[in-house]
């Protein structure tokens, strides 16, 4: 097929709302960037092929069982990921027009990279905004997680997140499940659930959103048996 007769990710769009596939969030206000709904159609596709997949990687196996972990997690558990410091994104401004951007993909989508400094990023010569215009802001870093706050007081000992993945609950709660569900290693823990990531520029409908669903599985193995169940899951997927 012909780049010119591919279609559009504009008319995917338009034709998956006609359809009742998709919908823009809290159209009739205006709509929120990087939220969708699922309308009748949409939601019956989301229920299968999450279904299939369960059937796929859970149920039908002896050796992976399921979790249903809370999308709001205790603040040490991203401390001790690393998400809390680490989990963020360089964003620049147009100082002309004021749009933001992620600005690795923006300098990317001009056939650059951002370049790699002592104390940070800087953009390299000859990027230009949309509007025209050569002049932006230093990159700076932008936390990706959506803050939030837990019970009546809002200041630092009540502040949680929203989990930007699913598999720190996984993680966390590895003990619980090996002790209550007759497991040995090696076997997996699987999960399909909501998470979130305040993405600075929301982009390709839903590819890129700032609320989204997994579907993960983490398997446990025993030291230096990695290539024998690479090797396994591989074969899994041809």
């Amino acid at each position: 097929m012909k780049e010119s007769s591919k279609p559009k990710l504009d008319a995917i769009s338009s034709l998956c709302k006609r359809r009742g596939f998709i919908f823009q969030s809290s159209e009739i206000y205006g709509g929120i960037n990087g939220f969708w709904d699922y309308g009748p159609l949409g939601t019956e596709l989301k229920r299968n092929i999450k279904e299939s997949w369960w059937r796929t990687m859970v149920t039908s196996r002896e050796n992976v069982v399921g979790l249903d972990a809370s999308i709001i997690m205790h603040p040490r558990v991203w401390e001790a990921s690393g998400h809390i410091g680490g989990f963020s994104d360089p964003m620049i401004d147009c100082r002309v027009c004021k749009k933001r951007y992620k600005a690795d993909a923006f300098c990317e989508e001009q056939g650059k990279s951002l370049i790699k400094t002592a104390d940070g990023f800087k953009i390299p010569d000859g990027i230009k905004c949309t509007c025209g215009a050569k002049d932006f802001t230093e990159p700076r870093s932008f936390d990706l997680m959506f803050k939030t706050f837990v019970g009546p007081v809002e200041d630092d000992s009540a502040k949680a997140y929203l989990r930007p993945e699913t598999a720190q609950g996984i993680f966390v709660q590895f003990n619980n499940v090996l002790a209550t569900s007759r497991q040995k290693v090696p076997f997996g823990i699987a999960q399909i659930g909501k998470a979130f990531r305040n993405e600075i520029n929301p982009r390709n409908y839903t590819f890129r959103s700032r609320e989204f669903e997994q579907m993960e599985l983490e398997f446990f193995i025993k030291p230096g048996t990695d290539s024998e169940w690479h090797e396994y899951w591989v074969a899994e997927r041809l």
